[in-house]
Order: structure tokens, then sequence, then C-alpha cells
């Protein structure tokens, strides 16, 4: 289905811009954007990608760290 829809020309500069940047098209941003605001993205799909972020960043704590409240308010 197509839209129609109306925004400032500096507004879709800058998106041009940004998704230019992103290797994206501002269609394709605009689509992902309502996708995510209306829960219709794949849950799934979004833990998985958040498992291996989560274990492929830095900052990955260890097997044997276990999260401490005291310990947090301890540093403060």
């Amino acid at each position: 289905m197509n839209i129609t829809l109306s925004a400032d020309t500096e507004l879709i500069k800058k998106g041009r811009e940004y998704a230019r940047a992103h290797n994206t098209s501002l269609n394709q941003l605009i689509r992902d954007y309502l996708l995510k605001l209306t829960g219709g993205g794949d849950a799934e799909k979004s833990a998985e990608e958040f498992v291996r972020l989560a274990s492929t960043m830095p900052g990955k704590s260890s097997n044997e760290f276990k999260f401490s409240r005291d310990a947090l308010y301890d540093r403060l």
C-alpha cells in the first residue's frame, strides 16, 4: 500500500542524509519506524540480535559475575 506524507523540506533533506549515512533509504527508515511503533517487529529476531550484541560487544561480564545491588551502591 502506498501513502503520501508531507514534511518540511529541511526535515526531508536531513532524513535523506541520515538514511544515506546508514546505507538505507528514507522510505526504509519510515517503514522501520512504523514497524517499531506498532509493535510489528519480530520479537524472536530482536531477542536473537540482543543476545548477539550482548555477547560480542565490549563490556561483556565473565560467567562468574553476579549482580549485586549492594556493590552497586558501594561504588556511588
